[in-house]
């Protein structure tokens, strides 16, 4: 036999086989046949006497609408809702977006389902956690969605703060998340009068923030690393002050101002104040007990290390009362700033009992805290009481039996000539009356004028 016919041979004998194999076990040989991304669009047929109905194939697996399928539609820029509310996305804002990458269905799930087109016109709420479980988790502990499931329509969602359609990374400047655009996303809400209202929210604070040194280094100098809301309050599970867990508690506030400001804040918390805080004790001050929480000014302004002593006084009323009887407090008082405050002698953030070496104002320090002001203070020149209480006899008995003396002093000294005008008044009216009666004038009588009779009429 040739070498053609061995070959034919050979190919008879494997067609025979690949024959009777596809009797033996139909179903497999032709899934293997028909590639994979046939099949995901026309499903293979298997013999007339199992294969379904072409409707109960399009039930079994449906086929989900395109991207430009939903375009087709929403990429009309006149398309809305039956209430009017328009239904537009726009494919280019789309495609740009951080969800670009991916299929409308894949947010819009329900319609995946082999729903009839054109679709209902309400469809299941898209679940972020889907792909951003954490995210999610967070903002569902937060006032944000706690306020939602009471209720309140007013209350901030995602699409709110991230977009919908044309959502981009927060690196991107333009996207509502760039940290120099936070402040503007969450005044949409927060500066509005009506969602101040209805959301039981306390004040308009964004005017605050706005014009306070961070509000300004973020819109008048454009700096990155000033704090903007989401720093302070976080970006998800925003949550109340009076919440324990809030980053904004009273307990909190030190470290959440301290990611900044961590010299500060190393200070503070090795301070009486920080000391106190620390043992939980909620009355004692923290950052915005001073500095206030939104309008925070430069702490180098005389106009704002003024008003701080007003704020010093809300806890030490003592303390400010016997201040403000002093040199300094006067000066302080009247506006100027060329004297010592609080500040300048317990130190502004670190304060210490006097008891305390390392503070400022103990025996051992006194001396050259008093000296950055006066050069040639001495032992002798600290003896001076800036606190001299004047209505505490045992504190300082010849302070207050001077402040006595020279209270009754006053008050007698006032009350004497107080008298004496009133009296020498007196007698200058007699005088003058009795000089008219001598000149043969008319004299008032019960207010009247010379020259008129009681009834206002000349006589």
């Amino acid at each position: 036999m040739s070498t053609r016919g061995v070959i034919g041979t050979g190919v008879a004998i494997w067609a025979l086989a690949l024959s009777l194999s596809v009797r033996a076990h139909p179903g497999p040989a032709i899934a293997a046949a028909a590639p994979h991304p046939v099949a995901k669009t026309r499903p293979a047929v298997p013999p007339a006497s199992v294969a379904p109905k072409p409707a109960e194939r399009a039930k079994t697996e449906p086929i989900p609408p395109s991207n430009a399928d939903c375009l087709a539609c929403h990429g009309d820029g006149s398309a809305v809702r039956a209430d009017g509310r328009p239904v537009v996305v726009k494919p280019e804002a789309f495609e740009h977006s951080v969800h670009g990458p991916l299929s409308c269905v894949d947010c819009h799930q329900d319609l995946a389902k082999g729903i009839e087109f054109p679709h209902p016109e309400k469809l299941a709420k898209v679940d972020c956690s889907t792909c951003h479980p954490d995210s999610v988790a967070k903002y569902k502990e937060g006032v944000h969605a706690r306020e939602r499931a009471k209720g309140s329509i007013e209350a901030a969602r995602c699409v709110d703060c991230h977009g919908m359609h044309d959502i981009k990374p927060k690196s991107d400047p333009e996207s509502r998340t760039y940290h120099l655009n936070i402040a503007a996303t969450c005044t949409k809400c927060h500066g509005d009068a009506d969602v101040i209202r209805k959301g039981g929210i306390p004040s308009d604070v964004t005017k605050l923030f706005a014009d306070s040194i961070h509000g300004l280094a973020l819109s008048k100098s454009g700096l990155v690393v000033a704090p903007t809301c989401s720093d302070c309050h976080s970006a998800h599970d925003v949550r109340r002050r009076d919440d324990p867990n809030s980053h904004v508690s009273k307990m909190h506030v030190p470290a959440t101002c301290g990611r900044c400001h961590e010299g500060i804040s190393n200070q503070f918390n090795a301070g009486a104040h920080g000391m106190a805080l620390a043992k939980g004790n909620t009355g004692a001050p923290t950052c915005q007990t001073c500095h206030t929480a939104h309008g925070i000014q430069r702490a180098e302004t005389a106009s704002w290390q003024l008003s701080v002593i007003g704020q010093c006084g809300t806890c030490h009323l003592d303390r400010i009362a016997t201040f403000r009887d002093t040199f300094h407090g006067q000066v302080t008082n009247l506006g100027f700033r060329t004297v010592a405050s609080c500040a300048d002698c317990h130190g502004a953030h670190e304060m210490l009992p006097a008891s305390d070496p390392r503070s400022p104002i103990s025996k051992a320090r006194l001396v050259a805290t008093c000296g950055k002001c006066h050069p040639n203070a001495s032992e002798n020149f600290v003896k001076y009481d800036p606190h001299a209480d004047k209505h505490r006899r045992a504190g300082n008995p010849v302070l207050y039996f001077t402040a006595r003396f020279m209270t009754i002093l006053l008050a007698g000294v006032f009350g004497f000539f107080g008298l004496h005008t009133t009296m020498w008044f007196m007698k200058e009216l007699h005088v003058r009356r009795a000089r008219r009666r001598r000149a043969g004038e008319p004299v008032a009588v019960h207010g009247a004028r010379s020259g008129e009779g009681t009834d206002g009429r000349d006589r």
